[in-house]
């Protein structure tokens, strides 16, 4: 009886199982060497490519394949065939969850030796364009817009690709620098942080202490820390409170230097 009663309920979870999972499409996937293969005759060699001529072919690619998928959803919908439409939709609704990255830094690529020297009106208006975007995302204490702090990244990079000579350079990688610290992404903040002070030494934001902790509380750089602590004190001494945690720590990271060498 017990042996009955067991192969009946698998039967109705099969049969329901089924009634869910009808044209699924699993037998229509990629096998994963074929994802791999397919095409691949037609790959453009990329020995020798600069970064940025790789990562623009990406973003091609994925404007093309979107497009492609969209081009077929309309396809199915227009010919009414449902089964193959899932499948699309499907595909676009897992390409949409995938993480795309820019990869480049424009901060990276821009280098050291920029300088903050210019006024240039289109510059401020994008500029300020960022800065409305950026206080709009974080407008309300502990919730925060990441998506509009992302537009405001977009154009404080912008800025800083376009005008590499505008005066509003350092400003816009000293905001940029606090989103990027906003999203715990902690080297490319320094690296902000870092041009800002670099492309003006006499920035009016406290970009050196903002490095120095993030060398020192973040990536455990103390060294590195300490030499920055130590400038951030005389150049950017004009930051009461900045001033007052820059002198402790670098009285305790002296300290433990100190007491490490004497051991």
């Amino acid at each position: 009886m017990l042996r009955i009663v067991t192969v009946s309920l698998i039967i109705l979870l099969n049969v329901a199982v089924g009634c869910r999972m009808n044209d699924t499409g699993r037998g229509q996937l990629m096998p994963d060497r074929a994802r791999t293969s397919l095409g691949s005759a037609g790959v453009v060699k990329v020995a020798g490519a600069s970064e940025s001529d790789i990562v623009e072919q990406i973003a091609v690619n994925r404007q093309a394949y979107r497009q492609g998928l969209g081009l077929l959803i309309e396809h199915y919908r227009r010919m009414g065939n449902n089964r193959k439409l899932g499948w699309a939709e499907k595909e676009m609704k897992a390409l949409d969850a995938i993480p795309q990255y820019k990869y480049i830094i424009d901060a990276e690529v821009a280098g050291s030796n920029l300088r903050a020297s210019t006024s240039i009106p289109e510059a401020d208006v994008l500029y300020m364009d960022a800065v409305e975007l950026h206080n709009q995302g974080d407008r309300v204490p502990l919730i925060k817009d990441t998506e509009l702090l992302r537009l405001a990244l977009d154009k404080y990079n912008q800025l800083i690709r376009k005008y590499p000579s505008s005066d509003k350079i350092d400003d816009a990688a000293y905001k940029a620098g606090q989103i990027y610290e906003y999203f715990r992404d902690y080297t490319i903040a320094l690296t902000y942080y870092t041009r800002a002070y670099e492309w003006d030494a006499a920035t009016i934001y406290p970009v050196r202490f903002k490095a120095a902790y993030i060398l020192d509380k973040r990536l455990h750089r103390r060294s590195e820390a300490l030499e920055l602590y130590q400038q951030a004190v005389k150049k950017e001494g004009r930051y009461e409170e900045w001033k007052e945690f820059g002198q402790e720590r670098i009285r305790e990271l002296t300290g433990t230097q100190e007491g490490a060498a004497k051991r």
